[in-house]
């Protein structure tokens, strides 16, 4: 350490464009000092819509926090929500202390408590943080995204975070975690969820919403994305739904995907829309070739979809109306795993690996509030016992009627299987969506991260709370799980 450059973080800095791409940035020997406050605020991002949150900073989403890859992290968090809360820096590898897991590596940072969190934020790309001590905190607001910018990489001539976000109806929410919720689904026609409905399916996990926002308002109040004619332009997004895959377009544009959740592809694809599971993250890049103005648009069924869009404009068009897209998907060019890594004829040559685990998701019958892993629910769920060095294989089977996003906290795992066929370029992530009725996922990864106790669960936050959750140990405690 030669010296520390101390972050202050304003409103007026995150709204619209997060932070400039171009930002002066701080050698990577520095110290960047932050200080994150969680409170009670009111949200009223829509006509009508006026709900209790907590946010960090009074901002919803919170402030975007960013580093230089090799930069130390000192976040000095302060609770002043009135319950116990936490934050998770979820995709870092980070010591184990420093996870943010409330009963698995730290105690619940109390009423008016705070507590320092520490660390050498890595990999480079697009992280988030959230609250980790019960899901009603981070369903109310307690979100922001980080980014560990790679110096290395190429730069955008302008950069936007985006943070699709939806207000739930919290009597819906109580009733999806019975499994009597009577909420419909919503995905797009045209999407997978759709075509994987069978007649004889009842959703008792949907969960309503009242507002479906963009980086804190609804459309035609979100802040507008002013970019220039030959610019080429990166969006950094983030699918912070509790529960809901999101699908988004961009109006007369087709979309480079260049990393998943901050990870860079082996190859870029370009694609019409993509699709975003919970708490996966996408970066994307355009090209403005002529004057206009286009929505950013969230595509789905709902009758509030249109809320959930943003303006793309170039000088002088602030006033047009923009080009929009269709609600449906029936035709267009959607990401998937397979599109970005390619597959194989066959299923996967089986790396050399000592741990092998296999689990079967199940669980979510209407009228039962439990979702399982090998027909436990958490505490109860088998674990995963490593130690350090050990290459370990995950499998996932789901018997469950929707698809899951099952994130691993404190590794980047590479998917490598998906329903029996090998991927040709291993797809490097740290959540991915597991297809329903009978669909297979595999992973690869190294136990390399610090030793400790590190969660994998399903990011739906009415799974998690419903028992969908295990966890990945480290030697010299592995023994000691049964």
């Amino acid at each position: 350490m030669r010296r520390a450059a101390f972050v202050r973080v304003t409103a007026a800095g995150i709204t619209a464009a997060a932070l400039p791409p171009h930002t002066a940035r701080a050698q990577a020997n520095e110290i960047v000092d932050y200080v994150l406050t969680a409170r009670p605020i009111t949200f009223a991002p829509a006509p009508g819509v006026r709900v209790d949150a907590v946010a960090y900073d009074g901002m919803l989403p919170g402030p975007v926090l960013r580093v230089t890859h090799g930069q130390r992290v000192r976040v000095r968090y302060l609770n002043r929500t009135g319950e116990p809360t936490s934050v998770h820096w979820h995709g870092m590898i980070l010591p184990n202390a420093m996870d943010g897991v409330v009963g698995i590596t730290q105690p619940a940072v109390e009423p008016f408590g705070s507590f320092l969190y520490e660390f050498t934020p890595n990999p480079p790309g697009t992280r988030w943080y959230h609250d980790h001590a019960n899901g009603s905190a981070l369903m109310r607001g307690l979100f922001g995204v980080f980014v560990v910018e790679d110096p290395h990489e190429e730069r955008a001539d302008a950069e936007f975070v985006v943070v699709l976000h939806d207000v739930p109806q919290y009597r819906s929410m109580d009733a999806a975690m019975n499994g009597t919720s009577d909420a419909p689904m919503t995905d797009p026609l045209g999407s997978s969820e759709m075509r994987a409905m069978r007649p004889s399916d009842r959703m008792g996990d949907e969960v309503a919403y009242l507002a479906h926002c963009i980086n804190g308002a609804t459309y035609p109040k979100t802040a507008a994305l002013p970019v220039k004619v030959g610019q080429r332009v990166r969006l950094r997004i983030l699918n912070a739904n509790q529960t809901q895959t999101r699908y988004v377009r961009l109006a007369g544009h087709r979309l480079r995907v260049t990393h998943a959740d901050g990870n860079p592809l082996a190859q870029p694809l370009e694609v019409d829309a993509l699709r975003i599971g919970v708490a996966e993250r996408y970066d994307v890049w355009f090209e403005v070739l002529k004057p206009g103005a286009w929505l950013l648009q969230g595509i789905s069924s709902d009758p509030l979809a249109f809320e959930q869009a943003v303006v793309v404009h170039t000088q002088g068009m602030e006033q047009a109306t923009p080009e929009a897209c269709s609600e449906s998907l029936t035709g267009v060019d959607v990401f998937t795993y397979e599109k970005a890594a390619g597959v194989a004829d066959g299923p996967f040559v089986d790396p050399a690996a000592r741990v092998h685990k296999h689990f079967v998701i199940g669980g979510g019958e209407y009228g039962s509030g439990r979702w399982t892993l090998n027909g436990a629910t958490w505490p109860q769920t088998e674990k995963i016992a490593v130690h350090p060095g050990d290459g370990v294989i995950v499998r996932f089977t789901n018997k469950t009627d929707m698809d899951h996003p099952m994130h691993l906290h404190g590794h980047v795992f590479e998917i490598i299987e998906i329903d029996g066929r090998a991927l040709r370029r291993p797809l490097a992530k740290d959540v991915s969506l597991v297809r329903a009725n009978g669909g297979t996922l595999t992973w690869h990864f190294h136990a390399n991260s610090p030793p400790g106790r590190w969660l994998l669960h399903c990011h739906n936050q009415i799974h998690m709370m419903g028992g969908m959750m295990t966890e990945v140990t480290y030697a010299p405690s592995w023994k000691k799980i049964v």
